[in-house]
């Protein structure tokens, strides 16, 4: 057994010697980003190891951080076994947890004209709900009054699930291969919303035991690992989850810290991946109310589609991967301090800003699909993705993979950000899982694009991107920018208005029985869709 010391913190932990530094921090409950699922590929977990001996680099980490910095002590937490006592520093942005979550459009909820739908035994109870979006990466949480409407207190998170793999089959497999797989990421989350409400208590004066009703909403698998259904019909098509209807459930069979009588209510999952969390965009959004064609894009690691034709609702979910939160990227990261969120090219010299304008650590979500669009309309790319290596900034780097020099060494004080084919590829990969799935809608409903009368974005990534650049690289419809709506965090605030009325659950409930469910992949000809949809147009 091995003692590990955390730097800054000076935490101490106990580790047996076959254990990736990974592991113990996930077991120990120390924050460190992993969206891989410990393969080595997302680079998030960097640590720098600096005193004791550990295991020897892999040639991944040498690809990932690069030999300098390898060479200095810096690792990844995933890749490295303990070999004895030992002294590890963590970057204070990665233990923080401190990630850009939310943008909220501005919520209001009349009680008064809504009293005669709401809980009836609310009235006389002074007490709080809790409103919580179970998101695949991020997991956001809102108190509020259940008298008054008001939305006392707003938080938000990583989801720790990621540490078992970014993407939802990646954390169904860990579920029916690994022993005790389905509790540990059960316990993650429920940890995660315990805290979380916990925090918001504190910071608005109230207790965890007034919580009375708590409504949360999340995809097909977030929702079976947290009420503790079977996901192994998840894992192949044609995606069939165990439960499909509204569940309302107390709160103490979930471990939830909340009122002893208080209880949780889940809007009814659509089919496949699309649950609860659509339902509550829905409702949040008001997609349902508008009328004409409306296209709805909730844009996440799984980003699921609406397209609403003269009252026909036609609903599917694509797994657009985490590559907009910077997985898989070389240089990409959540959207944190030091991130570039926005780039364009003016008179061929590349501008950035960054969140919190510090210098550029590397490239969130928005920024890295405002680069590639950059890219394509400097000639940099073509629309297959290849790298024009003979523009200015351009080269072969040292993988022998063609690389675009965004920030040079000079510029930034040592630290070199760059732009790959493989990290284009990525790109590709996720923009065409929209592409496809907004275009086999469009089939099914016998219309065009160009039918199309609005378009809701809703999703944390959504409210940052540029609509623009999305329209540029083919991801979103190429109609006019005006006929596009970014409305925030819609499952949010679907939640919450759910909490507080019972007609808008009855609703949902009403919405999803009427949604058609498309399944993407049984589509006969869904591989030359995904194909067509690589290329950027």
């Amino acid at each position: 057994m091995f003692e590990i010391t955390i730097e800054p913190s000076g935490r101490c932990l106990i580790c047996a010697e076959d254990r990736t530094l990974a592991d113990v921090f996930r077991r120990s409950g120390v924050a460190v980003g992993a969206t891989c699922g410990g393969r080595g590929t997302c680079g998030h977990c960097t640590i720098l190891v600096t005193r004791g001996n550990v295991s020897p680099p892999l040639e991944t980490e040498i690809t990932i951080l690069g030999l300098d910095k390898v060479q200095s002590g810096w690792r990844l937490a995933c890749q490295t076994f303990i070999r004895s006592n030992v002294t590890i520093y963590i970057p204070p942005e990665e233990h923080s947890k401190k990630h850009r979550l939310l943008k909220e459009r501005t919520f209001t909820f009349n009680r008064k004209k809504t009293v005669g739908h709401v809980l009836n035994h609310e009235r006389s109870i002074e007490g709080t709900g809790l409103a919580v979006d179970l998101g695949t990466t991020k997991i956001a949480a809102y108190l509020v009054n259940l008298k008054t409407g008001e939305t006392l207190g707003e938080a938000g998170i990583i989801n720790p699930q990621t540490a078992y793999g970014e993407d939802l089959m990646a954390r169904i497999h860990h579920a029916s291969k690994s022993t005790g797989g389905s509790g540990q990421l059960r316990n993650s989350i429920v940890q995660a919303i315990n805290d979380l409400s916990r925090q918001l208590c504190d910071q608005t004066g109230q207790a965890t035991r007034h919580i009375q009703k708590a409504v949360i909403v999340g995809n097909t698998v977030m929702h079976h690992f947290l009420i503790g259904l079977p996901t192994k019909s998840l894992s192949c098509s044609p995606y069939i989850p165990a439960r499909l209807n509204a569940m309302e459930l107390p709160a103490e069979s979930l471990d939830l810290d909340f009122s002893p009588g208080g209880s949780v209510y889940f809007p009814p999952n659509i089919g496949g991946f699309v649950g609860g969390d659509h339902a509550a965009m829905l409702i949040g959004s008001g997609m349902m109310g508008k009328k004409g064609v409306v296209l709805g894009l909730d844009i996440g690691t799984n980003t699921e589609i609406s397209l609403i034709v003269h009252g026909r609702h036609f609903v599917c979910s694509a797994a657009s991967g985490p590559a907009f939160e910077g997985a898989h990227i070389r240089f990409g990261m959540r959207a944190a301090s030091g991130a570039i969120e926005k780039v364009a090219v003016r008179n061929k010299k590349i501008l950035y800003k960054t969140i919190g304008n510090g210098s550029p650590k590397g490239l969130c979500g928005s920024g890295i699909l405002d680069l590639v669009a950059q890219m394509l309309k400097a000639g940099i790319i073509d629309r297959k993705g290849k790298i024009n290596v003979d523009c200015p900034d351009c080269r072969v780097g040292k993988n022998v993979e063609p690389e675009f020099v965004l920030i040079s060494t000079d510029q930034n004080n040592g630290l070199e950000i760059t732009f790959s084919r493989g990290d284009i590829n990525e790109i590709q990969l996720a923009k065409a899982a929209i592409k496809t799935g907004t275009s086999i809608l469009l089939r099914h409903a016998e219309i065009t694009e160009n039918d199309i009368d609005e378009v809701v974005i809703s999703g944390t990534f959504g409210s940052y991107l540029d609509i623009q650049s999305g329209i540029d690289i083919g991801m979103i419809p190429r109609i006019d920018a005006e006929k596009y709506i970014q409305v925030g965090n819609a499952a949010g605030t679907g939640a919450r208005i759910m909490l507080l009325s019972l007609e808008k659950r009855k609703k949902a409930e009403w919405l999803t029985r009427l949604a058609n469910h498309v399944n993407l992949a049984s589509e006969k000809d869904f591989n030359s869709i995904f194909a067509r949809g690589l290329m950027f147009q």
